[in-house]
C-alpha cells in the first residue's frame, strides 16, 4: 500500500523544522566536538603508552588543584568525581573547560562596571538613613551597595504584581507614555500577543524619536526567534543586543547568561521581577498548568539603580561607554513613600555571589519567619546550612516550589533536598494548580526581596541576575499575602509524602545532585 501523497512533505517540513533550529544543531556540534576530542585523546595514548600515565598524573594533579581553590565546595566535588570516574580524560576536560587558567574565557570577557555617581545630583542615596533607622538591616544595604555599588533609596513608591497579566497590563500602559527613553533587558523574548504588543509599542516609540534599547539572551530565545532577529529590530528602530552569542563550542562561558528582566522608562519607572516577555508569562498559552509568576513596578529615586545596571551591561556588550554625565538618565518625578528600595545586580564575572549572599544573610536575620518562592532548588551547603539551622532555631521557614516542573531533571535534583529540610522542621509546598516561577524571599514583615534569582547554582554563580530589596515597605506585606494563598492551593510536603518515595528515584536524584553545579 502506498503512503498518502501529503506524507513525505510533513516529513520534510518537520525534518527542515529540526535542522534550522539552532537549539539542535548547536547540541550536535558540542556533542561533535566532545566525540572528537575523545577520538583524538584516544588515538594519540594508543600510539603513543606514555601518554595514558601523563594524562593520569595530569587528572591527581587537577584533583589537588580543585582542593586547594577557592571555588564552591559544590562545584568542587562535581568536577572531582568526574575526573576520578575518567581518570585518563578527566584531568584534561578540566584543564581545558572547567576554571582554570587554561579557560581564558572570563579573562576575555571582565565585567567590571563602573559604580555609579551620585554626588553630582541634588536627590541622594537614603543608605545612611536606612541603616540609621534599620540597624538589624544596615549590614544588608551596605554589602549590596559595597559588592555592586547601588544604595537604598526614599521616596520611590512600588507596585506588585501577584500575576504575569497583571504586570503586562501596567508594563504596556507605561511604555505608551515614554518620553524620551526606554530601556529593556529580558533573558526570554517570544513572538504573540505579550511581545509582539510591545513591540508594537517600541516600534511607534522609537519612530517618534524616544532612545528604545534592547537586550536579550542569546539562549533564552534559543527556538523562540530566528538568529538575526536583532536585525529585524533594528529594523524596527529598536536598538537591540543579543547577548552573548551562543556559538556552539565546548567553552564554560555559554554558561554565563542574561538572567535579568528589567524595563526602565524615563528613569522614572522601572519594573523587575521573574516575568519573560512570553505569553505563557501571562497564561495566554498554556504549558505546566497556571503560571505563576511576580513583578513589581518602582516609581521614583530608586529607578535609577535599575537604569545603571541596564546601562552596565549595555556598555559591556556593545563597548558603548556610559556618558560621565548621567542626570538626563535620572528620575525627575517627585514620590513621597514609606520604606526604602534597593534594585542591585549580580554577575557571574566576579568573586563575590551577592545574590546568595544576601539571601542567606536575610535568612541568617530572621527572627520569625522566612516565606520563599522558587522554580528550582538545587542549593549548595552553605545554603542548606542556612536554611536547617534558621528552622531548628525556632524561624518559620517555608519553601514554595512547582507542582508541575518544566525540567523533570531539576525537578528529581528539588525533591531530593525535601527529607533534609522537612526534617529540619522547613515546611515545604508544592504549587498543585502549575509552574510556580516567581523568585522571592520575605522575612518578619520588614524586608523581602523580588527578583530574577533561581535558588540554584545557574542564578547564584553563573547567571547575571538582579532583584530588589524592599525595607519596610507595602511590597512586603502584599508579597507574603500572596504566599500565603499560594500555600492555600498548594500541597504541603509530610511524612506521607516522603514515604511514598521509592528508592530507585531516592537513589537516582542523590547522583543527579553530585552533578547538580554541572547542570
Amino acid at each position: 500500500m502506498k503512503a498518502p501523497k501529503d506524507i513525505k512533505p510533513r516529513v520534510r517540513r518537520r525534518l527542515g523544522r529540526i535542522i534550522s533550529d539552532r537549539r539542535v544543531v548547536g547540541a550536535l556540534l558540542i556533542v561533535m566536538q566532545a566525540v572528537g576530542v575523545l577520538a583524538l585523546l584516544t588515538q594519540l595514548t594508543g600510539r603513543w603508552r606514555s601518554l595514558v600515565t601523563v594524562f593520569t598524573w595530569l587528572s591527581i594533579a587537577m584533583v589537588v588543584w580543585l582542593m586547594r581553590k577557592e571555588d564552591n565546595p559544590a562545584y568542587k566535588t562535581a568536577w572531582i568525581v568526574m575526573i576520578l570516574a575518567f581518570p585518563l580524560f578527566g584531568g584534561i576536560f578540566y584543564l581545558l573547560w572547567g576554571n582554570t587558567p587554561f579557560n581564558q574565557s572570563k579573562l576575555r570577557h571582565r565585567f567590571n562596571p563602573r559604580p555609579p555617581r551620585f554626588d553630582d545630583a541634588e536627590r541622594q542615596p537614603a543608605s545612611a538613613q536606612l541603616c540609621a533607622e534599620f540597624p538589624r538591616h544596615a549590614a544588608k544595604c551596605r554589602y549590596i551597595e559595597h559588592i555592586t555599588g547601588m544604595p537604598a533609596w526614599t521616596n520611590t513608591t512600588a507596585e506588585y504584581f501577584p500575576l504575569g497579566e497583571d504586570f503586562f497590563a501596567s508594563l504596556t500602559e507605561e511604555l505608551k507614555k515614554a518620553k524620551r527613553f526606554i530601556f529593556m533587558e529580558y533573558f526570554i523574548i517570544e513572538p504573540g500577543l505579550m511581545w509582539d504588543s510591545i513591540l508594537d509599542i517600541l516600534a511607534e516609540k522609537a519612530a517618534a524619536g524616544v532612545d528604545v534599547r534592547l537586550i536579550y539572551d542569546d539562549v533564552g530565545t534559543l527556538g523562540k526567534v530566528p538568529g538575526g532577529y536583532e536585525r529585524y529590530l533594528r529594523s524596527r528602530g529598536v536598538r537591540a543586543v543579543r547577548f552573548n552569542r551562543f556559538i556552539p563550542t565546548l567553552n564554560t562561558y555559554l554558561n554565563n547568561r542574561d538572567h535579568r528582566k528589567i524595563c526602565v522608562i524615563d528613569g522614572d519607572v522601572s519594573y523587575m521581577g521573574g516575568i519573560n516577555l512570553a505569553d505563557e508569562y501571562i497564561n495566554h498559552t498554556v504549558r505546566f498548568g497556571h503560571w505563576k509568576d511576580t513583578g513589581v513596578c518602582m516609581r521614583g529615586d530608586a529607578s535609577f539603580n535599575a537604569t545603571m545596571l541596564f546601562l552596565q551591561l549595555w556598555e559591556y556588550s556593545t563597548g558603548e561607554k556610559i556618558p560621565a554625565d548621567t542626570s538626563m538618565y535620572r528620575p525627575s518625578c517627585v514620590q513621597p513613600a514609606m520604606g526604602y528600595v534597593q534594585p542591585f545586580g549580580d554577575s557571574p564575572l566576579d568573586q563575590d555571589n551577592a545574590g546568595e549572599a544576601i539571601y542567606m544573610q536575610l535568612i541568617a536575620t530572621a527572627r520569625r519567619y522566612v516565606y520563599i518562592t522558587t522554580p528550582y532548588l538545587v542549593l549548595d551547603n552553605e545554603m542548606l546550612t542556612a536554611l536547617t539551622v534558621a528552622a531548628k532555631s525556632g524561624v518559620d521557614v517555608r519553601i514554595l516550589t512547582p507542582g508541575i516542573p518544566d525540567k523533570k531533571l531539576v525537578y528529581m535534583v528539588t525533591r531530593s533536598f525535601y527529607p533534609q529540610l522537612f526534617r529540619a522542621g522547613v515546611r515545604l509546598y508544592e504549587y498543585r494548580p502549575g509552574f510556580l516561577h516567581a523568585k522571592m524571599i520575605v522575612s518578619d514583615d520588614e524586608i523581602g526581596i523580588i527578583g530574577t534569582m533561581n535558588m540554584d547554582f545557574r542564578s547564584f554563580y553563573m547567571h547575571f541576575e538582579c532583584g530588589t530589596l524592599f525595607y519596610a515597605n507595602d511590597v512586603v506585606m502584599e508579597a507574603k499575602e500572596d504566599m500565603e494563598e499560594v500555600m492555600a492551593v498548594s500541597q504541603e510536603i509530610d511524612e506521607e509524602w516522603l514515604r511514598r518515595v521509592s528508592w530507585p528515584t531516592s537513589i537516582a536524584a542523590s547522583l543527579l545532585r553530585i552533578f547538580a553545579p554541572l547542570m
